[in-house]
């Protein structure tokens, strides 16, 4: 375990292990930070940089919720407004209700976590938020067949140069809804090209990695903080290990 995320104490650490063995390593799960590409080129010369494919994903669930979030504020305003109106007018505030019994304030609440699942999985409830949901806003459809899309590139493509040509038509797609969020994550996508498609080869992810350290996150969290760090990891050894 290392006390830091800089490159060059990570690099010092790892440069201890014999460069046979480091040599001997043919491919390594990273996200997109400069320091860790920094760290794989430096100490791991023979390995396969590879991109992990929810690092990619969650660059377009940020820039969907975004554009969920920003209706949420403007149907917070409004709400604002209007209580304001009413209350100058002398009258009681009562707000419009939405076929589900949602208001736009709760139609753009509740609707965060259905936007994360494929359609198939989403409840009744789920269901009817989200009809409701993509009529009332064209732009979040929009944006969610894209992230959609996305997901079904990495969970259904098996070839690699099959996935390069449905990345490069995403690509375009993305260009196509012009929306802001997007664009930058696509530029952002684009610049790590050879590292993501190389996904494709072996289908590698760190996913029980980054499980493992939300697990560790949480349990820390329970503790609020760690004062003594021998007996935090001897009980991380007994819990996890």
């Amino acid at each position: 375990m290392i006390e830091s995320t800089q490159s060059d104490k990570i690099i010092d650490v790892l440069e201890k292990i014999p460069a046979k063995q480091r040599n001997a390593v043919k491919e390594v799960t990273i996200d997109m930070a400069n320091s860790m590409h920094k760290v794989v080129k430096s100490c791991f010369t023979n390995a396969s940089r590879v991109i992990d494919r929810f690092h990619v994903q969650k660059l377009a669930y940020d820039a969907l919720q975004e554009i969920r979030i920003a209706h949420r504020w403007d149907a917070i305003n409004e709400a604002t407004n209007d209580m304001e109106n009413a209350k100058l007018n002398h009258q009681t505030y009562s707000p419009k209700l939405l076929a589900n019994g949602d208001t736009k304030k709760q139609l753009l609440a509740r609707s965060r976590y259905l936007l994360f699942k494929s359609a198939n999985k989403w409840t009744d409830k789920q269901k009817e938020r989200a009809k409701i949901l993509f009529e009332m806003y064209p732009d979040i459809k929009k944006a969610y067949r894209l992230t959609h899309s996305l997901r079904l590139i990495f969970s259904k493509t098996k070839v690699k140069e099959v996935a390069y040509t449905k990345l490069a038509r995403w690509f375009n797609d993305v260009t196509e809804a012009d929306f802001k969020s997007f664009n930058t994550i696509s530029g952002t996508v684009y610049s790590h090209y050879p590292e993501i498609l190389n996904f494709f080869d072996n289908r590698s992810t760190n996913a029980s990695a980054e499980s493992f350290n939300a697990k560790l996150k949480s349990f820390r969290s329970t503790l609020r903080g760690v004062n003594d760090t021998k007996f935090f990891l001897y009980r991380v050894s007994k819990i996890y290990a």
